[in-house]
């Protein structure tokens, strides 16, 4: 990828709507209207937000289909290109996009937890590297048919706390 590509991909991402373009088109193509629909948004807008993903090869075009009412319809599917691509600000743009779907979900469906760590660089980069082998194997996973749509977000932060004082 060049830089020019590097800038586009960065500014094609940098939207928590994108991004949740993106998870809505993950296991299912989607048309315009049906993303426009789901997110509560007007079909133009929806349309520039899939233009730019479709440009920057986010998303790809599914062969047309025929609508209710006999109008052409294009669907949309991601492509995974967004895996590995470069984001200015990930952490920040990520949560605001799990807190936008959070705030949908029943909270009654929800798991999480939040543990607090002391680990040495080593257990650190230990447990990264687990955290990620886990990421690519179920994003590699082939999605169940019968199953159900879950995101999954973990972070790991420095806690940005001073260490506790130990003179007397």
């Amino acid at each position: 990828m060049d830089d020019d590509e590097a800038r586009a991909a960065g500014r094609a991402l940098s939207s928590p709507l994108r991004l949740r373009i993106l998870r809505l088109c993950r296991f299912d193509a989607r048309t315009n209207k049906e993303l426009a629909d789901l997110l509560e948004l007007n079909p133009g807008t929806m349309l520039h937000h899939v233009r730019t993903l479709v440009d920057t090869g986010f998303l790809a075009p599914q062969p047309e289909r025929s609508g209710a009412q006999g109008a052409r319809e294009v669907p949309y599917l991601a492509t995974g290109r967004s895996w590995n691509a470069p984001m200015e600000n990930a952490p920040a743009l990520i949560m605001e996009t799990v807190r936008q779907q959070v705030a949908l979900a029943d909270p009654d469906r929800i798991y999480f937890g939040w543990l607090g760590l002391r680990l040495s660089e080593a257990h650190r980069d230990e447990l990264h590297g687990r955290l990620n082998a886990l990421f690519a194997e179920y994003k590699d996973r082939e999605p169940d048919a019968d199953g159900a749509d879950y995101s999954l977000a973990v972070f790991l932060h420095p806690e940005g706390t001073p260490p506790a004082s130990t003179s007397p």
